[in-house]
């Protein structure tokens, strides 16, 4: 994954009665995951809560993990306005280092706050599961390997090599057995990997 495609402008634009119902499904899923589990949040489930038609939720999520996508896609734009404008480290005005350093703590913290949307996310049918584009960490780790000053490294292989390491599944894989009992120790676990695979990476 690294999650659902992010994009750095503005959405296009939607007719009114597109919007509305887009709102209220991702309102009526929400309500549906606290009260019931991931694993009972399914298309029709969802258009028989929200009263909606099944031609409605299929066009706008295509899948059930469409559904999951979704609402990843709204902490995703929370995110994204934390990286582009939040403070620092992960915002603007730390050392680049500092930054790239903290982009992968808080994505994995970020995963871990909704590994089960981000489990159920997954699309067994796509080539790579639940998405094979990740633009913003992507271009991000490599405007930040860009201000490091690495000397000769390939940067644009680099960025696609770290940002690997901050994909969905392979995260979701490495905490499955500890996060059954262990999440914030899993957490921490792998934030630290990550700076020290970073400090490594980008060591004079």
């Amino acid at each position: 994954m690294d999650w659902p495609v992010m994009t750095w402008g503005a959405p296009h634009a939607e007719r009114a009665d597109a919007v509305r119902n887009r709102l209220h499904l991702l309102a009526t899923a929400r309500e549906m995951l606290a009260e019931l589990g991931a694993d009972r949040l399914t298309m029709d489930a969802l258009a028989e809560r929200s009263g909606l038609g099944k031609g409605t939720v299929f066009r706008r999520f295509g899948t059930r993990a469409g559904i999951f996508q979704a609402l990843l896609d709204d902490g995703e734009r929370a995110f994204q306005e934390q990286v582009l404008s939040g403070p620092p480290p992960l915002g603007p005005g730390a050392a680049p280092l500092e930054r790239l350093i903290a982009y992968g703590r808080a994505r994995v913290g970020f995963l871990m706050e909704h590994r089960e949307i981000a489990r159920a996310a997954l699309d067994g049918r796509q080539p790579i599961p639940a998405g094979s584009q990740t633009p913003l960490s992507q271009m991000h780790i490599r405007m930040l390997l860009g201000q490091i000053h690495l000397g000769p490294a390939n940067l644009d292989i680099l960025a696609v090599q770290l940002t690997a390491a901050l994909d969905g599944p392979l995260l979701l894989y490495l905490s499955a057995a500890d996060l059954r009992h262990a999440a914030p120790q899993a957490e921490q676990r792998l934030a630290q990997s990550w700076q020290d695979l970073v400090q490594r990476v980008c060591r004079p």
